[in-house]
């Protein structure tokens, strides 16, 4: 029997690795049964290149509990350690660089532990108050060995009785860690880390890993019901996606993965975080900002690379090229291949583009080489559906007809098809090209593409009356004499607790409806953005303000002039009023109660009646 120290230069390893080394002590699991896995992997090769002899039988790693012993065990059956092995493996602690870690890294944060010194084995000493390994090396003629540790730096080491190849590590759990006796807790760690593993993981005698999902094969091998089912391996309650991108690069890095569209039927579904990283197939976590360009983290999938650097607990990515490069890849693959399904069957394309325009809306506000390569398939849907423009086909579909007197391309837009109705129609009336732009990311959109694309301006369909929307027009003759004109805006003369309300009369065509009320694009522009950040600004707090454009041409206000009850007058012009702004969504509270309180009572004919509200 052999004792010694293991041969650090400080007594601290122990208490380092505990405190510092990792965050969360459910990593030891994935560690160990990552070093399992290594020893088989090591064996396969060994025997491919005719170095190890016999039969391998079937190779596996099992995961055993003895909650009256108080141990986890996890065995495999690989290439084994001798004697030596051990002594220059386990008693130098990071045989790679024990010094230069405990020197350098000492007391540092986790962020900034590197990945260079195979300390995964010693992560079970998180969570033991001893901890023994039983191995017998593939070697001919190699003896079985013992080594045990309490974590202090002493350590026995001997020969044992131990009949198959293979290394048993068996976890004396300590009393803090008690949690790790109980099976449903070691299930669910297993499932987490270790589902995709190449090599087959029993517990409970059942095989909790799938050791050949569908990233690690060739595109070729696999049929379009195949990656769906993946899809369903992995995210169980989804519905099927969209489509799928398969990455398979091995220069000038190595990086294989799934990524997947998923449907989003409304905005406030989108969810982030929801693709996974592996290294060789071990999970290592669902935080991926750095590989993932910031769009595409409403993706769904997988990415593996061994290249992608990691620190000693892989729960932090290392600055370095290779990320970029990544990210870069990444972000070529999602165009090109948008681009394809576009280019091969545009009306799939549009079918999806529900779900697809938030990923395309939010990679062109974010990446510039997305957005050269975004601008051939981005499409804005016409107001009465069915029909798609990219940003060309628009301008060339609008053409003079919408284009200002600063030589710019006006988009008209709707945010809400429904409330904006008449507005829209009233656009339409000229021959405008209305698109709808009513999702989350949409209000940002627009004023990222202002400053990206050449010579366009975006203007929300209410933003004016339809004469002014192009900024361009002359409107028609005022029918009315200045003294009417003037009598007829002081009917107007009113204001809306938390709006600002400018009248103007002005000659508008006889069909155009008696008044409509607008709303500064730049101004309700910053509102809508301050209101969806969830943040207060200078903006949200301001009153909203609203311009009463009265068309002096509308028949209806040669009635109301000769109207000789004064007061039956105001509360016909008022009710004009309220619904401009009620179409405008700005008519709420008090004052809705007394447009229809009014209401009544002028088809009353006069009376005075009054109708209750019942919420």
């Amino acid at each position: 029997m052999q004792k010694g120290t293991i041969r650090v230069q400080t007594e601290n390893i122990f208490p380092i690795i505990k405190k510092f080394l990792y965050s969360d002590h459910e990593i030891f699991l994935r560690e160990l049964i990552s070093n399992a896995v290594d020893a088989t992997q090591k064996l396969k090769t060994l025997s491919s290149i005719g170095d190890a002899k016999g039969e391998l039988g079937e190779l596996k790693i099992d995961v055993k509990l003895n909650k009256d012993n108080k141990t986890l065990t996890i065995s495999d059956n690989g290439i084994g350690m001798t004697a030596e092995e051990v002594d220059k493996y386990i008693n130098q602690v990071a045989f790679s660089g024990a010094e230069e870690f405990l020197e350098k890294y000492k007391g540092q944060k986790e962020a900034n532990i590197i990945g260079h010194f195979g300390l995964g084995f010693y992560s079970g000493f998180m969570v033991s108050a001893k901890v023994e390994i039983f191995t017998k090396s593939y070697k001919e003629d190699a003896k079985p060995v013992r080594w045990e540790c309490d974590g202090s730096p002493e350590y026995i080491l001997e020969e044992t009785d131990k009949e198959t190849r293979g290394t048993d590590i068996v976890l004396h759990i300590n009393e803090e860690s008690q949690e790790f006796l109980e099976a449903d807790r070691i299930k669910r760690i297993l499932e987490k880390f270790c589902r995709f593993l190449p090599v087959p993981i029993f517990f409970e005698e059942n095989q909790i890993n799938n050791t050949q999902p569908a990233w690690t094969k060739k595109p070729s091998e696999l049929t379009a019901d195949d990656y769906r089912n993946f899809y369903k391996e992995i995210y169980p309650f989804h519905e099927a996606p969209l489509f799928w991108i398969h990455l398979n690069v091995d220069y000038p890095f190595n990086l294989t993965g799934i990524l997947y569209f998923p449907k989003i039927k409304q905005s406030y579904e989108i969810q982030k975080d929801k693709i996974q990283l592996y290294s060789n197939q071990v999970f290592v976590t669902d935080e991926v900002k750095d590989i993932v360009p910031e769009f595409l983290m409403l993706l769904h999938g997988v990415i593996d690379s061994p290249d992608i650097p990691l620190n000693v607990s892989r729960s932090y990515l290392q600055g370095d090229p290779n990320v970029k490069k990544i990210n870069n890849h990444i972000t070529k693959k999602v165009a090109d291949k948008l681009e394809e399904i576009f280019n091969k069957d545009r009306k799939e394309f549009e079918e999806k583009w529900e779900s697809l325009g938030l990923f395309v809306k939010y990679g062109m506000m974010t990446d510039d080489k997305f957005l050269e390569k975004a601008n051939k398939f981005h499409v804005m849907e016409n107001v009465d559906g069915g029909k798609f423009y990219t940003y060309d086909e628009y301008k060339e579909a609008a053409g003079v007809l919408q284009t200002n007197k600063e030589g710019k391309l006006v988009i008209l837009y709707t945010t809400n098809p429904v409330q904006q109705h008449s507005y829209i129609q009233a656009a339409k009336t000229k021959a405008y090209k209305v698109v709808k732009l009513e999702t989350i990311v949409d209000a940002a959109f627009i004023n990222q593409m202002e400053m990206k694309w050449e010579n366009v301006h975006f203007v929300r369909v209410d933003a004016d009356i339809p004469d002014n929307l192009i900024d361009k027009a002359e409107l028609v003759e005022s029918l009315l004499n200045k003294e009417e004109e003037e009598k007829l805006k002081g009917l107007f003369n009113f204001q809306v607790p938390e709006l600002h309300v400018t009248v103007e009369v002005k000659g508008l065509s006889s069909e155009a409806p008696p008044v409509v009320a607008t709303r500064p694009e730049f101004m309700r522009r910053m509102k809508d953005m301050s209101s969806m950040s969830g943040m207060g600004s200078f903006y949200a707090n301001m009153p909203d303000e609203v311009t009463l454009t009265v068309n002096g041409n509308h028949p209806i206000y040669q009635k109301i002039l000769k109207e000789e009850e004064a007061e039956k007058q105001q509360m016909e012009a008022r009710n004009l009023a309220d619904l401009a702004l009620l179409s405008q969504g700005l008519l709420k509270g008090s004052e809705l109660t007394s447009f229809i309180n009014r209401s009544v009572e002028l088809l009353g004919g006069g009376q005075k009646s009054k109708i209750i509200l019942e919420a």
